[in-house]
């Protein structure tokens, strides 16, 4: 039986793991609206889009991908739509879904946005990181998503 200075402790730990995620997260995202126009998630959305090719996802999976409501994912992918970042088509086989894709606006977004997170995370995640503790951390968040995926299973 763990003593409450040992819980204490790991508690401590996975605060300043949210912490630090947090803080970054909000770093990467200051950055992306201030040099890009786009928030985050839109980020986020670009990012999945481009790496569906050739099938492009449908609602559903983006949302469940990104863990939002299917409410707030059709809300988002508005505000992307109007923005002309993305479009939306029926799917052949079921009229109820909803597909969506890049279009070439938001694929030069994505190239734009994809600069510049890179040059953020390099100064603010792996600046400040020398090169064995930056894969030791990765390795360690590696097993971390893995074994919570398996406890959490399909989130959709």
């Amino acid at each position: 039986m763990s003593t409450v200075t040992e819980r204490d402790e790991v508690i401590h730990e996975f605060g300043a793991l949210l912490g630090a995620a947090a803080l970054l997260e909000r770093i990467a995202g200051r950055e992306l609206e201030r040099r890009c126009g786009i928030r985050h998630a839109v980020f986020e959305v670009l990012l999945r889009l481009s790496d569906a090719a050739p099938e492009c996802p449908d609602m559903g999976g983006l949302a469940g991908e990104l863990i939002l409501t299917s409410g707030g994912m059709t809300r988002l992918v508005d505000r992307m739509q109007e923005a002309g970042l993305v479009r939306r088509r029926a799917h052949v086989g079921d009229r109820r879904r909803h597909l969506v894709e890049l279009t070439d606006a938001g694929r030069a977004k994505l190239d734009e946005a994809m600069r510049v997170h890179a040059e953020t995370l390099r100064e603010h995640f792996a600046g400040p990181l020398t090169e064995d503790e930056r894969r030791a951390l990765v390795t360690t968040l590696r097993t971390l998503s893995t074994t919570a995926r398996k406890v959490l299973g399909d989130l959709r």
